[in-house]
């Protein structure tokens, strides 16, 4: 490999080979072409494994997942234009979930940006909106430097895509100076917020009758999620999430959990905040779920907990903000609040809550004879998921099910788009997971729906052997859009699509597939795909008659 390196002229290729190795890639996902296949040769001779994806988008989607349960920016590499634009949702995901991610791809030469040629298209403007950072390498000296810069921004808070054009006769140029790799630096690392806001912080808190915590995306992070967890046990104070804070809360403290809350304004956890004198939100986004949904008193006091200022709203507008590092900052409110008996105020609403939890799964069962009752197959997953395993959700009403009702106690266990709320990305998702994790089974939920908008990728997966367990929900509709037509028109347009049997679906791709059609095969399959090496699909017929109740209101949040 050393022989082959020195054997040629190094390009400006094998300078970003060198600063992506520097920076510490393992994987780079991706779609070789033309005007970027030079990037892809000097991999090669690289130990960063490279990923041959079979779209674009699942190639973000992968490496966003990456930089999800890594922390460090996952690295997607496209081709000149429509394998740069198929890059837009992925970023955007990544950047709306706070994921750090890297893409890279190529463009026309120089000369011709701005004519009207073949794949020419100024990627770097489009590409803007959705990304932190977005920006073009204009000649070989300028390689390291944007590439660092594009690392940081994607890694600095908050989290998200960056962007980096090259044309392709910067790529292709011999490099002539010894230009300087700027490899793996430590991100700029941010202390407790100020000691006097603090104490300002604690000091509400101690006077507050009902406080209640709102922990959003960042609160998952595994160091946030450990002192979290120490200032909820010393302060015994009530607590629920976003749907992307799932697996914060362990599992000794379930006991001051109300649940997560997110899209509709109709579970306890929005009942204990409308309750609340006082709502602490810690690494929240409004993004995740809408302040006007869940803050209807806008004067009662926000204390907001963040790595970064909030971005102000008529009804998120934080009277007090800690801004700094969140592990950090939470150790040292712990260490000045002290135990507080204020919590106790509304124990009453989490006893209601998790009586309504069991009451729920005691009388879901299926209406129809060979389909499934969403808390039926939720039910069965709860034994397998417990044992650590991570799930990876994509977008639908099954994900609603999934949010609100199936336990984790890790942090970063359950992964959900909830910023763009974008279907197909857990397949994807799944694919990192086991990449970054290959001795750890992965379970990724989709529905019928979402699962065709990333499923040529299954392929992938098998080429992999991604050690994963993949679930669909059949209902042959886009139900979560068909739920919500239903509620506004009292009919449903253009949900309807027609069946697929994914078992040979699944098959055709190499990998094993299973449909199920009872409790018992379900458990059956899910025994039979944890024994399995590689991908395995399980195809679930769904009955959704439940699916009004997800946005119905509840009676005691009418009073």
């Amino acid at each position: 490999m050393t022989q082959k390196k020195s054997s040629k002229a190094q390009t400006a290729a094998d300078l970003i080979v060198r600063n992506l190795e520097a920076h510490g890639v393992d994987h780079i996902v991706g779609i070789p072409g033309a005007k970027i296949d030079r990037l892809f040769e000097a991999l090669e001779d690289s130990p960063i494994r490279t990923i041959v994806a079979r779209h674009e988008q699942n190639a973000v989607f992968m490496a966003g997942g990456i930089g999800r349960i890594t922390g460090k920016a996952g690295v997607a590499i496209a081709t000149s234009g429509p394998g740069v634009s198929n890059l837009t949702t992925g970023l955007a995901t990544a950047t709306s979930e706070g994921d750090p991610v890297l893409t890279i791809g190529g463009a026309v030469g120089r000369a011709e940006l701005l004519k009207l040629t073949h794949q020419s298209m100024d990627t770097v403007s489009m590409l803007r909106p959705v990304t932190k950072y977005s920006a073009e390498i204009g000649a070989p000296a300028a390689t390291s430097e944007v590439i660092a810069n594009a690392f940081r921004a994607a890694e600095s808070p908050r989290q998200g895509g960056a962007f980096v054009s090259v044309p392709m006769d910067v790529l292709n140029s011999e490099i002539t100076e010894d230009y300087p790799v700027m490899g793996n630096r430590n991100a700029v690392k941010a202390g407790p917020a100020p000691e006097d806001v603090i104490k300002e912080a604690a000091a509400a808190l101690k006077k507050a009758r009902k406080p209640v915590v709102l922990l959003g995306m960042k609160a998952s992070k595994p160091e946030n999620a450990e002192a979290i967890r120490a200032f909820l046990k010393q302060t015994n104070l009530p607590v629920v999430g976003t749907y992307q804070a799932a697996g914060t809360v362990s599992r000794e403290l379930v006991s001051r959990f109300g649940g997560r809350i997110g899209l509709f304004h109709n579970q306890y956890g929005d009942y204990l905040l409308d309750e609340a004198d006082l709502v602490v939100t810690i690494g929240y986004n409004p993004i995740e779920y809408d302040p006007s949904l869940w803050n209807k008193k806008p004067a009662r006091p926000i204390l907001n907990i963040d790595v970064v200022p909030a971005q102000l709203d008529n009804a998120f507008n934080p009277e007090i903000e800690l801004v700094g590092s969140i592990a950090l900052t939470v150790q040292h409110l712990t260490r000045e609040t002290g135990a507080l008996t204020s919590g106790a105020a509304l124990d009453k609403i989490l006893e209601v809550y998790r009586a309504s939890q069991k009451a729920a799964f005691a009388k879901a069962k299926s209406s129809q004879q060979g389909m499934l009752h969403p808390l039926e197959i939720i039910k069965v997953m709860e034994d397998f998921v417990a044992q650590d395993i991570t799930i990876c959700l994509d977008m639908g009403s099954f994900h609603i099910w999934h949010a609100r009702f199936l336990e984790v106690f890790r942090a970063r266990q359950m992964l959900i788009s909830n910023g763009q709320q974008t279907m197909g990305v857990a397949l994807p998702w799944a694919m990192s997971a086991s990449i970054v994790n290959s001795a750890q089974k992965v379970i990724s939920v989709s529905g019928d729906g979402s699962f065709m908008m990333s499923s040529m990728d299954l392929e992938t997966a098998v080429r992999l052997k991604s050690n994963l367990i993949h679930i669909i929900w059949v209902d042959q509709h886009y139900n979560m859009v068909r739920i919500q037509e239903e509620k506004k028109y009292g009919r449903d347009a253009a949900v309807a699509f027609g069946p697929i049997d994914f078992a040979a679906f699944a098959r055709s791709f190499g990998a094993k597939g299973i449909n199920v059609n009872s409790v018992d095969s379900l458990k059956a399959a899910l025994r039979e795909g944890m024994e399995t090496q590689g991908p395995v699909v399980i195809a679930v017929p769904v009955d959704y008659i439940d699916n009004p109740a997800l946005m119905n209101p509840l009676p005691e949040l009418t009073k």
